[in-house]
């Protein structure tokens, strides 16, 4: 008997310890279902699968054969890609020079001259294929390089151009004349701030204002708020979603330091919505609308088109109705939803993508365009949310601020885009929007249809990705054939195209053709060149074979 009951106690013991750690074991599980499967839902993962990549790259016959390509496509190829070289070289030599000379000292240069194409290619173009990274001046949908070279705008200054670079230096000239007496004096407010603020709170529905000095910045105050007013810790973001590069909001490849207080979940998923319910330790939910073009799918740069996999389809009805979902859920939780609106803000409808897709957020972020063209961050919220100190607790506060919040010069460049937002004539630019930017990319689908190329376009109205049909190693060559015939693209290649909303009929019918026509001349160098038995799955795997045999020196 003296025996037992120490025994039975241990037991009694065991199983209420079970008990306790059965609902944190089964919150863990029910979260780790709602990541999404690929790596970009898991943060952890993909930091040490990065780690265990072998830089390896193709040189000689290889390069231009990596898919088992015949000897004569492989001369087809060689031959195509150096012709298109000495093309380079003798319309960007201007360009091309000081970019060599810049690139020694500026080091964004060096990250995005290395990260244009997958890795196993970079070095042969980076030597032959480099283009100029100076632009001397713009002018309706074009600009005009170093050399002279006019091409038709296609990099929508990374989300800030929405209504044509001529608008925009409007803008920031008759704001320049607005500040010019009181100048670059900081603290004290210009007064048209008043008048800014007034419109903010008009189009967002929210409360209150804060001015920062970047997209990023403002996400990062609207989430310490959130974390503040809550008292939680965690924020959840979706997989693939980019909301600047701090640290909290890019776990995984790209962060150095891990993000122990962030949530990586799918979107569009009802086990997300789970979580979401049952969890106690999320302070907000962020938001990239820009998403719905993409869900779960990171920004589709060139870099990263090892094979034909990308994709891209927008479903409106869809999207919203996860939106709505996920406001419901939200405030029934008490989580703060976040839109961040510093790339697709007032591209998509006047009042952003709270009045496109008819839901409300908590708080907005916004960015780029809103300042005429000028740097700037603004976070509008809720009154309740936005307050940055606690009136009972005088040392209990949530510290923001920054020497350039509120420039004068952006200030009033702000009021000059706000005031042209304001106007009904202009608001007309609105009108049939999707409808004039869906009915373009159907346009261009059908000539690359009735070509027989093997590239379509995917869009989100004027933010477009260009996807490919066939299982291909070389689609990132396709970049370089666009350039040649005259269009801009930025760094990422042809993973965004972004159009402003002053293109004419004329100016796309000129893009549509000079995009075919690049997309002909690389099929002749035999870029797309394809054995039956190759698919997208059999490429990954190859990939893998030559990682392993890197790593293990085979």
């Amino acid at each position: 008997m003296e025996t037992t009951l120490p025994i039975l106690s241990l037991s009694v013991a065991a199983a209420a310890s079970a008990a306790a750690a059965f609902p944190k074991i089964k919150a863990r599980i029910e979260l780790s279902r709602a990541k999404h499967r690929s790596l970009s839902g898991h943060s952890k993962m993909s930091r040490r699968v990065a780690r265990l990549i072998p830089f390896y790259e193709f040189e000689g016959d290889d390069y231009f054969a990596c898919d088992g390509a015949p000897a004569t496509i492989a001369a087809q190829r060689h031959d195509g890609f150096f012709r298109l070289a000495g093309l380079y070289a003798q319309r960007y030599a201007k360009g091309r020079a000081l970019t060599k000379e810049a690139a020694e000292r500026i080091s964004d240069l060096q990250f995005t001259e290395s990260y244009r194409v997958p890795f196993q290619f970079s070095r042969l173009v980076r030597e032959n294929l480099g283009t100029s990274s100076f632009t001397q001046s713009s002018s309706g949908v074009t600009v005009t390089d170093l050399d002279g070279n006019v091409s038709y705008d296609l990099t929508g200054s990374y989300g800030v151009n929405i209504f044509g670079n001529d608008f925009y230096k409007e803008c920031i000239g008759e704001g320049e004349k607005r500040a010019h007496a009181l100048g670059p004096v900081l603290g004290p407010y210009h007064p048209v701030i008043a008048e800014n603020v007034t419109r903010l709170c008009q189009i967002s529905g929210l409360d209150e204002v804060s001015f920062h000095m970047s997209g990023t910045e403002a996400v990062m105050q609207a989430v310490r708020l959130a974390r503040y007013h809550t008292k939680r810790t965690h924020l959840v973001r979706f997989a693939g979603a980019y909301h600047g590069w701090w640290g909290e909001v890019q776990p995984g490849v790209g962060n150095p330091i891990a993000a122990h207080e962030t949530y990586t979940l799918a979107e569009m998923s009802e086990k997300t919505l789970h979580v979401l319910r049952t969890r106690r330790d999320i302070a907000c939910v962020l938001v990239n609308p820009l998403q719905a073009l993409h869900p779960n799918a990171n920004a589709p740069g060139d870099s990263s088109l090892v094979d034909s996999s990308r994709g891209g389809n927008f479903d409106r009805e869809a999207y919203t109705a996860w939106l709505n979902k996920l406001r419901e859920v939200c405030t029934e939780r008490g989580i703060v939803l976040i839109f961040d609106e510093v790339f697709v803000g007032f591209r998509l409808a006047p009042g952003g993508a709270q009045e496109y897709f008819g839901v409300r957020a908590d708080m907005v972020t916004y960015g780029k365009s809103l300042a005429g063209g000028l740097p700037v961050g603004v976070v509008c919220g809720k009154k309740e949310l936005m307050r940055r100190f606690r009136g009972d607790r005088p040392a209990d506060v949530c510290f923001a601020r920054g020497t350039f919040n509120s420039h004068p010069y952006v200030m009033t460049a702000m009021d000059e885009f706000l005031s042209r937002l304001a106007s009904p004539n202009f608001r007309a630019i609105y009108d049939g929007l999707d409808a004039t930017w869906d009915g373009r990319a159907q346009k261009l689908n059908r000539m690359l249809s009735e070509a027989d190329l093997p590239v379509r376009i995917a869009n989100l109205s004027s933010i477009w990705t260009v996807t490919y049909t066939q299982p291909s190693r070389y689609n990132w060559m396709l970049q370089y054939y666009l350039r040649a015939e005259g269009l801009a693209l930025s760094w990422v290649g042809t993973g965004r195209l972004i159009f402003s909303l002053n293109y004419t009929d004329a100016d796309f019918t000129e893009v549509a053709e000079r995009f075919v026509r690049a997309a002909q001349k690389m099929k002749a160098d035999g870029f797309w060149w394809h054995d039956p038995a190759l698919t997208n799955k059999r490429i990954k795997r190859q990939i893998l074979k030559e990682m392993l045999a890197k790593r293990f020196g085979r």
